[in-house]
């Protein structure tokens, strides 16, 4: 979802359109300093997409690092969602859900199959 947000920065760029011609037009944000600044915006949704592909490949290669960096990503979303209105409501919700599921994954069973206890 962030790496179009990206490529379209990309595109944009290529056309040559004026970043106050699409925040005179979009109403992206509900704070206008994010709405004054939305080309820098866009070009950090990139950083979060390359960090969010790192780590689902090390979840997929059933790596630590990639639940540490999955988990880390997940929560900068979910705080950052509340600055990041109207559009953060459905990174919210899919970054809630991955957490969920992973959290899941890793503390729902041990290595018996029993559920895991906090006592």
């Amino acid at each position: 979802m962030e790496g179009l947000v990206f490529v379209g920065l990309i595109v944009l760029l290529a056309i040559g359109v004026p970043q106050e011609v699409i925040s005179e037009r979009a109403d992206v944000f509900a704070l206008p300093y994010l709405q004054e600044n939305l080309y820098s915006m866009m070009a950090m949704t990139g950083i979060f997409a390359a960090l969010r592909v790192l780590g689902a490949i090390g979840l997929l290669r059933n790596r630590l690092w990639g639940l540490g960096l999955s988990l880390i990503n997940c929560v900068v979303t979910l705080t950052l969602m509340i600055f990041l209105l109207p559009a953060g409501i459905a990174d919210g919700v899919l970054s809630g859900t991955a957490l969920v599921l992973m959290l899941f994954a890793r503390l729902g069973r041990d290595s018996e199959g029993k559920p895991r206890l906090l006592a």
